[in-house]
């Protein structure tokens, strides 16, 4: 999966939230993922366009860090480690709604 790496946004109210609330909204994000090993990562792309996969290695380009690292912050794991737990296959259907939303990102 490729995710965008597109922060050429225009500026917005978004820009002007203070970094610590930015920061522990981030955090509760993650933690919500985390906990939510149920949701797949196919499933997020389908629908949002991004993933756990995708955090990870924005963290890694923000960090100047390497994705793995970025990707085992957003799992709360090593990747291989989530993968053995909770990956499952996609379906030809899951895969078409992931590349139809991927469509959409700038």
């Amino acid at each position: 999966m490729s995710c965008s790496n597109d922060t050429t946004a225009p500026t917005d109210a978004l820009d002007t939230l203070d970094d610590a609330v930015a920061a522990a909204a981030f955090r509760r994000l993650v933690r919500l993922l985390q906990h939510r090993s149920d949701a797949a990562n196919i499933d997020l792309m389908g629908l949002a366009g991004f993933c756990r996969n995708c955090l990870g290695d924005w963290i890694a380009e923000a960090g100047g860090i390497d994705k793995e690292a970025g990707r085992a912050i957003v799992h709360g794991m090593p990747t291989a480690d989530w993968k053995a737990r909770f990956h499952v296959a996609a379906t030809p259907e899951q895969l078409k709604r992931m590349e139809e939303s991927m469509a959409k990102n700038p």
